[in-house]
């Protein structure tokens, strides 16, 4: 599954059954402001506009990441094309979006636990599973291997034990799948560190992913 079919899909089908025709606001958690400002598309940067107009004419409308990054040109062009890379890579869709769960999880940023548990859900996870995922688990063995993977990457900054890479491969994961969940695990980190930074207001359906960490 592409990155257009994974995330695009899930979140256009998303904005057609709440039947908006104008950006989200922050109806969906409490009321706060943006510490960055998102970028209405008629004021976003030309070559950022350019972008913006391609993800909106996909998905039907520009995710508040999007429009914040929009800032940077260069910050919205090479995380997006980080994301379509990686969405041609050996992961499947649904890893992908476990990926960025975990990561979400471990960084306590609720606009990316609910982007990717929307998005989730179009790669075939259940609402359970994606819930778990946010606290490192999976009722699948491999992929509770590579959230762990995953988890001790964040945790030990990327020196991870021998024991832990000989685990992950023993899973069942090659050297290029290893890589790939430790770029998926950079990107997601990217853009939790940048929600936290910009406050981004979230426009998905609310999951809250710091509640786990505070249990």
């Amino acid at each position: 599954m592409s990155y257009e079919t994974s995330y695009h899909h899930s979140y256009r089908k998303w904005v057609q059954s709440q039947a908006l025709e104008t950006q989200p606001t922050a109806i969906h958690l409490e009321i706060h402001m943006q510490r960055i400002n998102a970028l209405p598309l008629a004021d976003a940067p030309a070559a950022s506009k350019s972008l913006l107009e391609a993800a909106q004419k996909k998905i039907g409308m520009v995710p508040n990441l999007f429009s914040t990054l929009a800032h940077s040109t260069a910050a919205l062009a090479a995380y997006l094309a980080q994301a379509e890379a990686l969405a041609t890579g050996s992961l499947t869709a649904a890893l992908r979006e476990q990926i960025a769960l975990v990561t979400a999880g471990e960084n306590g940023c609720d606009y990316c636990a609910s982007a990717h548990t929307l998005t989730g859900k179009g790669a075939g996870l259940t609402a359970a599973e994606a819930a778990n995922n946010l606290l490192g688990r999976s009722e699948n063995t491999k992929t509770q291997a590579a959230l762990e993977f995953a988890r001790a990457v964040l945790k030990n900054r990327g020196r991870v034990s021998d024991t832990q890479l000989a685990t992950v491969r023993a899973a069942g994961f090659g050297d290029a799948e290893v890589v790939e969940i430790v770029a998926h695990v950079g990107m997601n980190v990217f853009t939790n560190y940048f929600n936290h930074v910009a406050n981004t207001v979230i426009d998905f359906p609310l999951v809250s992913a710091t509640t786990k960490l505070a249990a």
